[in-house]
Formats: structure tokens, C-alpha cells, sequence
């Protein structure tokens, strides 16, 4: 019989800093991203391609990290992986700081014109890197299942989106300002090095473990996993431990098709996510600078804050985690309809549709998602949906783009059909039991 040690629940605002800190990072970066691709002799299509190579590598590393942070404890691994994300950061300055050496041109029928060059190579390696060592929302995730209970579960998940979100009104703000100077990019990348660096800080310092891990016997200390297993925080010992293993996980109720879902979703704002700066900088698109698409996403951000904030803290206590689930991925629909018309001011009405759908829906898939699995396979469940939202976003990146490149805002169309099929398909939430209690 296992038996447990009682800990004091870590507190959660670590946790939100430490995701508010890292999105930051990134939403600096997003507004001038299509514009630096461009100028290193990309196109529309290849702009889809380097969004999907972090996906790509997440594919490959988040499952692997989540399955470190059950057995290792989520603190070191949040620490491994942002600090990925720093390294990744420092990369990509150097693609600003060298010339633009051509090393060949393409013209092919499916992906245009582009030229491959030394600075759009090292883009690829920053992403790939960051991608690698990206499985810090997974790992948060699990952390923050790790905390949660059944009262303040979908409560936490929305501030922990919120956070996210709040990042992305302050960092397309800061890059609309820091990108006009004459050093352009530079000083937004340099802001997002010291914002991943106070990251791995706040980590460090101030972020206790979140869980309690099994004695294991099994575990082979070697290598990575020798350095991980240092500080192994000892709680309860376990009888006949095993390796948790992927048929083990599929095999757990409403997994599979909660999985599915994740794909789903992420198929469909990740088509978004390419289409919709390639639209907007278009001149037969919307014909925004670097400041009106900062402008755009901190807007966003800043609705999503709300909803995730007062507004779900306050539906949550009347609605169920299901209902809100659905509810929010019928609205979501509305906005990639508004943002297909093409009209200005219907674009910025699409993001109270945006804020009110994803703020709903997100949150409260992600509460559901954590209800389901033993505490013991948070972890590789977190990474494991993280895989399949990668796969998602690999399909998504590349295909907006090329969709885009013949469709025009036509393609937000399919967007919206994907999350009406993501509808759909949250229907049988409404008969979820769960016979795991956390």
C-alpha cells in the first residue's frame, strides 16, 4: 500500500509568472516575424514552414519531458526546457546580426519563389531548438493538475491561459515600439533573451516542486536522467513499479477521443496563426505595418484576459466544465466567419468572438483533459496531447500558407469548418463520468 507524505500546495503565482514571462518572449517576437522571413528571401509558404518547425521538434520532445517531469518532478524540467528556450533566443539574434548570403533560389509551382540564405537557415535552427526543448506547456499543465482540485481546477487552467494571454497584449505592444527604432529587430530579440533569462530565474528561485515522486528502483540514473534525478524529491514507495507506456495511456476512458480533440482544435487555429499575419501585411489584404498587427494582438490579449479572468471564474461556478467546452467552440466559429469577409471593421469584431470562444473553450477542455488521467500519468498525458497538438500545428502552419497563397481570406473559411466539426464532436462530453478522482 502506498502511503504519502503531506506537503503544502505550492502557490500558483510562480507558476502564472513563469508563463506570462514566457509567452512575452515569444508575442515580442510574433508581430515582425513574417516580415523577417520575407527579407531573408522567404515567402508566404515558407513563413508556414518555420511556424512548423517547432511543432516539428515539440513532437519529438514533449512527450519525452513530460514523462521526465512524472519521474523526475515538473520544477527541473520546466528549468530544462526554458532554458532551451533562452539558448533558442540567443540564436536567433545571430540570424539578425549576419549578412544575407543567398545560397540558392527556388521556383517551384507548389512553394513559389524563394531564396534559401544563411540568416533564414539559422531561423530554422532557433525554432528547432526551441521546439526541442519546448515542453514546458505540457509540464505546466501537469503541474498545475498537480495542484488543482476538483473546485479550482478550471478555475487555475483559466488563469494560467490568462497569464498567457496578458503576455500577448503587453509583447506585440513592446514590439510595435521597440521594433521602430533604428536598431529594428534587434532590440525586441535582445528584450525577449532578458525576459527568458528572468524566466529560468523565477524557475530557479522561486518555483517549488509541485508533486511528491515515487520511490523507483527501475529508474537507470545515467546520463540526463542521472543529472534529473539529483534532487528526486522521495514521498511513498511503490510496489512493482512500471514504465508508464503509450498503450497503457490510450487504454484510460475518453483519452483517445480527448486527444483527437486537441488535434482538432490546434489543426484550426493554426491554420489561423499563418493565414491571418500573411493577410494582414498583404496589400490586397488588410496592408498592415508592424504596429497595426502589434496593435491587433494586443487586443487580443487583452479581451482574452477578460473572459479567462472574471468571466470564466464567474461562469464556472454555474456551468460545467463541458458545457462551456461547447459553448465556446460554437462562438469561436463566428470569428473566423467575420475574419474571411475581408472588412476591416468585422476583423475587429471577430476578436470578441475570439476572447469569448477560445476563453471558454480552452480553460475548460484543459480541466477536463486533467480529470481524467491518474496523477501519476499527468505528466506524459500533458505531453502526449502536446504531441498531437504539434502534429496539428505541423499541418496547419504549412498548409494556411499555402491555402493563403490561392484562396486569399477565403481560407479562415476552414478554419471555421474545422472547429464546427470540433463542435460537433464535444457534444458526448455531456455523458463524460470520470472514475479517476485527483
Amino acid at each position: 500500500m502506498a502511503t504519502t507524505s503531506t506537503t503544502q500546495t505550492p502557490s500558483i503565482f510562480p507558476l502564472l509568472l513563469v508563463n506570462f514571462i514566457g509567452t512575452l518572449g515569444y508575442s515580442i517576437i510574433l508581430p515582425f516575424l513574417v516580415f523577417l522571413v520575407t527579407r531573408f528571401g522567404g515567402n508566404a509558404i515558407i513563413y508556414g514552414v518555420l511556424g512548423a518547425v517547432y511543432p516539428t521538434f515539440q513532437l519529438v520532445g514533449a512527450p519525452i519531458l513530460g514523462r521526465w517531469s512524472d519521474t523526475h518532478g515538473r520544477r527541473k524540467i520546466l528549468l530544462l526546457s526554458q532554458a532551451g528556450t533562452l539558448f533558442s533566443w540567443v540564436i536567433f539574434l545571430v540570424a539578425l546580426l549576419i549578412p544575407i548570403q543567398a545560397l540558392a533560389k527556388f521556383n517551384s509551382g507548389t512553394f513559389g519563389l524563394f531564396t534559401i540564405t544563411i540568416p533564414l537557415l539559422v531561423l530554422f535552427v532557433a525554432r528547432a531548438l526551441d521546439g526541442l526543448t519546448g515542453g514546458n506547456v505540457s509540464v505546466a499543465n501537469a503541474y498545475l493538475a498537480d495542484i488543482s482540485n476538483d473546485t479550482n481546477r478550471k478555475a487555475n487552467f483559466g488563469k494560467l491561459s490568462a497569464s498567457a494571454n496578458l503576455g500577448f497584449i503587453v509583447g506585440p505592444l513592446l514590439a510595435g515600439t521597440l521594433g521602430t527604432t533604428s536598431f529594428g529587430e534587434i532590440i525586441p530579440v535582445l528584450a525577449a533573451i532578458a525576459i527568458s533569462f528572468v524566466a529560468v530565474f523565477v524557475i530557479y528561485k522561486y518555483l517549488p516542486e509541485s508533486k511528491c515522486t515515487a520511490i523507483d528502483s527501475h529508474i537507470q540514473k545515467e546520463g540526463l536522467e542521472k543529472i534529473l534525478s539529483q534532487a528526486h524529491k522521495d514521498c511513498y514507495e511503490v510496489e512493482n513499479p512500471q514504465k508508464v507506456r503509450f498503450k497503457d495511456v490510450i487504454k484510460i476512458p475518453h483519452l483517445p477521443y480527448m486527444f483527437l480533440l486537441y488535434f482538432l482544435i490546434f489543426l484550426g487555429f493554426n491554420i489561423f496563426y499563418t493565414a491571418f499575419p500573411i493577410h494582414a501585411i498583404a496589400k490586397d489584404g488588410l496592408g498592415w505595418s508592424i504596429m497595426n498587427l502589434g496593435i491587433f494582438f494586443s487586443i487580443l490579449g487583452g479581451l482574452m484576459v477578460a473572459v479567462q479572468g472574471p468571466l470564466l471564474s464567474y461562469l464556472s461556478k454555474k456551468l460545467s466544465d463541458e458545457v462551456l467546452t461547447i459553448a465556446g467552440s460554437f462562438i469561436l466559429i463566428f470569428h473566423f466567419i467575420l475574419l474571411s469577409t475581408g472588412h476591416l471593421w468585422l476583423v475587429y469584431i471577430s476578436t470578441v468572438f475570439f476572447a469569448l470562444g477560445n476563453g471558454l473553450m480552452w480553460a475548460s477542455f484543459l480541466s477536463i483533459l486533467a480529470k481524467i488521467p491518474p496523477p501519476h500519468y499527468q505528466g506524459y498525458v500533458q505531453g502526449i496531447a502536446n504531441s498531437f497538438g504539434s502534429l496539428a500545428s505541423i499541418m496547419g502552419l504549412i498548409i494556411g500558407g499555402i491555402i493563403y497563397s490561392s484562396l486569399g481570406s477565403y481560407t479562415f473559411l476552414l478554419a471555421a469548418g474545422i472547429i464546427f466539426i470540433v463542435f460537433l464532436a464535444c457534444l458526448p462530453m455531456l455523458r463524460f463520468t470520470y472514475h479517476q478522482k485527483n
